[in-house]
């Protein structure tokens, strides 16, 4: 089981990444811009899952569908998303492996430039 504590501690190893919030929850950033958040109360009070926290995250509309087929049970979507590039994660089910890679890809979604060329130079 992952919790924001292993984001943090994943997202922070980023070139530029900060700690912030984002609908009153614990968000990471990278210069002001949203790399991922946790979901709000409003959010678990509207939607089906109660039995875990859920991380969202960017990714290229494009693969959306693909990463949600490839990983059933912990990466899911809801209608709020739909036509837009963000997957929702099942921290209780998520492989620590699996939640670096995911959030470096939100990372390198909202990251300029000169902190991609600096992420891949290292």
């Amino acid at each position: 089981m992952a919790t924001f504590d292993d984001v943090r501690r994943l997202g922070m190893a980023l070139p530029e990444m900060t700690e912030s919030t984002s609908y009153g929850t614990p968000a990471l950033k990278v210069r002001k811009k949203l790399v991922c958040r946790m979901w709000s109360e409003r959010e678990y009070k509207r939607d089906v899952v109660h039995d875990t926290e859920v991380l969202v995250l960017f990714c290229e509309l494009e693969m959306k569908q693909v990463l949600l087929d490839n990983h059933p049970g912990v990466l899911f979507t809801v209608p709020h998303y739909d036509g837009y590039g963000a997957v929702l994660v099942r921290m209780a089910d998520v492989d620590l492996d699996d939640l670096a890679d995911w959030l470096e890809e939100s990372y390198r979604l909202k990251a300029p430039p000169t902190l991609i060329r600096q992420l891949d130079a290292d």
